[in-house]
């Protein structure tokens, strides 16, 4: 299980990402790389940390059902997710 204080900074910087977006996108195109540094670093996409959705374990990411590979084997091996088979783990 990860920290409440590192699920809060992911949250943090999607934010700021969301935020600065279009900013970003446009200062890009202009080819403004001085404007470009200039904002905040955590505003860089680049900088966010896939989770799990579940338990927010940063390792192990399956980005297909957003969860981390060992709650993916707990949740097959009980019959949650529909369509995944045990075969030999």
């Amino acid at each position: 299980m990860a920290k409440e204080s590192m699920k809060a900074r992911e949250v943090k910087r999607k934010k700021l990402a969301d935020k600065y977006a279009a900013k970003r996108k446009q200062l890009k195109a202009e080819g403004n790389y001085a404007a470009l540094q200039l904002l905040p670093r955590n505003s860089n996409p680049i900088r966010q940390r896939n989770r799990s959705t579940l338990t927010g374990r940063p390792r192990g990411y399956m980005r297909i059902f957003g969860i981390d590979r060992i709650t993916f084997r707990e949740m097959a091996s009980r019959g949650l997710i529909p369509g995944v088979k045990k075969a030999s783990w």
